[in-house]
């Protein structure tokens, strides 16, 4: 028997496929059965992910409990919701947009966000004649305490690169077409200082509460690939 840190895991990773490969089956035999299925049977990848789930927390590699914790921190408390609330107290409180623009770290603790993957940030403004573009050229490197885990396209090389080689045509992709008068600049986000992006409180706003001008910020605006617009109903984030 292979007693190995890479033996164990390998039988964890076989076990665990396994056992969703099992679960799969007889929940579809299941279905065939009866002619209909009351729920939808989880898809295969999720089978495997709950399998290998249960394995680790059965062998004690993981804790549940820890886990739990975790999603429900990504669920509930870490995300795009908090770099908007930051958004709309900037804009709605000139003496604390200044300290975010003077001390992103003090002012976004003061609304108590902070921590691990956010422990240096800077916040850039966009006028009407500068517009900010965020990116990290080597890896993923991104405020996850004000916006969460990065998306994929954020990850992805062509994004990565061409963000700092063309990044009006960049924008243009998301949908923002910036005239030549506007001032473009690239930023690039690194494990000891990440960026967040500050955008232009849209016009018509002026009577929204800070609530209401939060549901108007998305993540992509944060990050600089999108404005925000004044839609009543608000973006998702």
């Amino acid at each position: 028997m292979d007693t190995t840190r890479r033996g164990m895991l390998k039988s964890v990773a076989t076990a665990a496929g396994a056992a969703a490969t099992h679960d799969l089956a007889h929940a579809q035999e299941k279905v065939h059965e009866h002619g209909h299925s009351h729920q939808a049977v989880p898809s295969d990848p999720a089978l495997r992910v709950k399998s290998l789930e249960s394995l680790l927390v059965e062998k004690g590699l993981v804790d549940r409990a820890a886990l739990d914790a975790l999603i429900d921190s990504y669920e509930h408390k870490i995300g795009p919701r908090n770099g908007a609330r930051v958004v709309a107290r900037a804009w709605a409180d000139p003496a604390y947009k200044q300290r975010l623009l003077t001390d992103a770290d003090a002012a976004i603790a003061e609304l108590g966000y902070g921590g691990m993957q956010g422990e240096h940030m800077r916040v850039v403004e966009n006028t009407p004649k500068v517009h900010n573009l965020v990116v990290c050229t080597l890896c993923s490197c991104y405020p996850w305490p004000v916006l969460g885990l990065p998306p994929v396209w954020y990850k992805s090389a062509p994004y990565r690169s061409r963000s700092v080689i063309d990044p009006r045509g960049v924008l243009r992709d998301f949908g923002v077409d910036l005239g030549e008068d506007v001032d473009v600049r690239v930023w690039d986000s690194t494990a000891e200082l990440r960026y967040l992006v500050l955008p232009e409180r849209p016009a018509g706003t002026e009577k929204l509460s800070e609530g209401a001008l939060a549901a108007l910020v998305t993540r992509d605006a944060m990050v600089g690939v999108a404005k925000v617009t004044a839609r009543q109903e608000g973006n998702p984030t």
